[in-house]
């Protein structure tokens, strides 16, 4: 048993949260995860794992490509949150086969496979997920749900013209478009930066259908709305939205205070945080990112990730990441190595990106013998370090860490599936 586990021992109570918080704290760190999973359901604990709890366990050691390890975990019958996670962890690895085999051997559903035929598209499978669900003999058949899941994979690499392929060709094969459908080719004209080809279905879907709009579709007519004619343009949406009955969540607020903060608004978008606690709703990492993407006063962004903190809004890796980058570019090392320090108080693994973010910003000051201890320190890890002339270093190839960056320009688009 690791140090950092053994002093927890007999009198530590567990409760799911607990259990949680620290196997997330240890997501860069498969073999502490490992270690803490094994102990608190072992005598004395003997804390029964909870699908949440068993999925972050299966999801930290399929980051680190110990796919042995975490296939041993899985029950009979395992839940569909690990399965979840497995196949994507599987085909971010490009291990397809491996995936189809999980696949057959876990009770195959229609729940399941599309599960697998979503991981296949969110990793840029989409050809492979596309042959499988045409295929003379799929698993199951290729109804709206499946030729959703292939429409928003073509969207997921940004591939607009096999988009616009697919989409016409259900048309041709007569299959019945849904709401998701429709949400899915809007946000693939507003990512081909045609927001007024979207707002024009729009209004072609409320004059022609019987389809009633919900909060996500909304959310992203009103990134279109941004991108056609500003943030001003994008309320008027907003003001749509409400007047249809829908209440807002956190990424409509989000795409309103995105359009506000481009075009230098910033006082808006704060008065649109302050309009969300009316709807009993808290700014997520998303809505602080949009802050920090394009604010240019330091004291500014650290006031605000102290207030993110402090309203209980844990940042992502990469909100560390994106902070040390800028405070790096811009020549502010106290900043750096507070945000550094914040990610140890809270018990964040730094991965690849946030080592690489920090020794950048020492290079960058000449700090070169602090920059080489950090460097050895990650490579001491088993993480890839970028090649620098500095330290007379060679890269060690692609991130052994499978972590995926969430990109919030999606987050429109959360709760589709």
């Amino acid at each position: 048993m690791p140090p950092s586990i053994r002093p927890l021992a007999p009198a530590c109570s567990f409760t799911p949260e607990t259990v949680l918080a620290t196997l997330s704290s240890y997501s860069n760190d498969w073999r502490l995860a490992l270690d803490f999973f094994h102990y608190v359901s072992s005598p004395p604990h003997s804390f029964p794992h909870t699908p949440k709890t068993l999925t972050l366990t299966i999801d930290i050691l399929g980051k680190h490509l110990e796919f042995p390890r975490a296939l041993s975990l899985l029950p009979p019958s395992p839940p569909l949150p690990a399965l979840r996670s497995l196949f994507n962890r599987l085909s971010a690895a490009r291990l397809l086969p491996d995936a189809l085999s999980l696949f057959r051997s876990s009770s195959p559903s229609p729940a399941t496979y599309h599960l697998l035929l979503d991981a296949l598209c969110e990793h840029r499978h989409v050809d492979e997920a596309q042959s499988l669900a045409l295929s003379p003999s799929p698993p199951f058949p290729a109804d709206t749900k499946v030729h959703n899941l292939i429409l928003r994979g073509w969207l997921t690499v940004r591939s607009f013209r096999r988009v616009r392929e697919f989409w016409l060709d259900m048309d041709r094969k007569s299959i019945p478009k849904d709401l998701h459908s429709y949400t899915i080719y809007m946000d693939a004209l507003v990512k081909s930066n045609k927001p007024y080809k979207a707002l024009k279905l729009h209004k072609h879907l409320t004059q022609t259908s019987s389809l009633a709009l919900d909060v996500v579709a909304y959310n992203t007519l009103i990134q279109a709305a941004a991108l056609a004619g500003g943030a001003d343009r994008a309320v008027r949406m907003y003001r749509e939205m409400l007047d249809s009955g829908l209440r807002p969540n956190v990424p409509t607020f989000n795409a309103l205070i995105k359009a506000f903060c481009g075009e230098g608004r910033a006082r808006e978008g704060y008065a649109l945080v302050d309009q969300m606690g009316k709807y009993g709703l808290e700014p997520d990492v998303i809505t602080y990112h949009c802050f920090f993407r394009h604010s240019t006063r330091p004291q500014e962004i650290m006031r605000l990730f102290e207030r993110m903190l402090a309203g209980g809004c844990r940042p992502r890796t990469d909100t560390y990441v994106m902070l040390m980058k800028k405070f790096g570019r811009w020549g502010f090392l106290r900043p750096v190595f507070a945000v550094w320090e914040r990610m140890g108080e809270h018990g964040v693994s730094p991965d690849a990106f946030a080592y690489n973010a920090l020794i950048d910003a020492l290079l960058q000051k000449g700090m070169v013998e602090m920059a080489r201890k950090y460097d050895e320190e990650m490579l001491a890890k088993g993480l890839s370090a970028k090649p620098r002339k500095e330290l007379g270093t060679k890269g060690l190839g692609d991130m052994v860490s499978m972590d995926d960056r969430n990109n919030d320009d999606d987050n429109a688009m959360c709760g589709v599936f």
